[in-house]
């Protein structure tokens, strides 16, 4: 897999209802209806590019394998099919 701009996954992230705070990294929370959730992950700043093993690791974070996770950031994947997904893996959320 080639690496992804960082822009297109904080883009992805905020268009699935991810919410960014800054901090050491700039950290994303999934929000639903106004209330944070626990799925969450983070980016480091300075990174212009995410290659393999942090994208990796997000996918990880976020509960999907890498596949999933480019089409939650490039759109076939919407928030409700995440949201099933996730239900049907057991995963609580909040």
């Amino acid at each position: 897999m080639s690496p992804i701009k960082t822009n297109d996954i904080i883009h992805g992230l905020e268009r699935k209802g991810f919410v960014r705070s800054e901090g050491d990294h700039s950290h994303f929370v999934l929000h639903l209806n106004g209330k944070r959730t626990l799925i969450r992950t983070k980016i480091s700043h300075g990174n212009s590019e995410i290659g393999d093993r942090l994208i990796g690791l997000m996918s990880w974070q976020l509960k999907l394998d890498n596949k999933k996770f480019m089409d939650l950031i490039y759109c076939p994947l919407t928030l409700d099919g995440y949201l099933e997904e996730l239900h049907n893996q057991g995963v609580q959320i909040i």
